[in-house]
């Protein structure tokens, strides 16, 4: 009886370990990957508007808007959408004048800087962005 209750603990802790590592993976599926400022400073202005995410990754709050851009990309793979990691380039924060996170800026084709805001978008507003700002 004893063997039993071994043979059954061991593949407890064997299930219970891959759903850990499972439900770690859908956790970090969703967020968009940052790119270098260099790179997004020579994208902007070519002939696309462009939505810049300004953020960290330790931050709730960037969280959320991380997990909302990315189903976004997602489901239009041709939108410029990127997200600058202020806390690992934090020159980057302080040439954009980023004063808290997250922040999101939409830049026209020509690389004009049209719309800023700070905080968390709700999928309508995000939305409603990416209509009016022609993407």
């Amino acid at each position: 009886m004893a063997d039993i209750f071994t043979i059954l603990g061991r593949k407890m802790k064997i299930l219970i370990t891959l759903l850990l590592v499972l439900f770690s993976f859908e956790a970090t599926a969703g967020e968009l990957k940052a790119s270098k400022y260099e790179f997004v400073k020579q994208s902007i202005g070519k002939g696309k508007p462009y939505f810049l995410e300004v953020g960290s990754d330790s931050c709730r709050s960037c969280k959320i808007m991380s997990d909302m851009l990315y189903k976004v990309s997602v489901k239009n793979p041709s939108y410029n959408i990127h997200f600058v990691n202020v806390k690992k380039e934090r020159e980057a924060a302080f040439e954009m004048e980023i004063r808290m996170i997250p922040t999101q800026i939409i830049y026209d084709k020509d690389g004009k800087e049209v719309y800023r805001h700070i905080g968390v978008l709700s999928s309508d507003e995000l939305n409603n962005l990416f209509k009016e700002y022609s993407f």
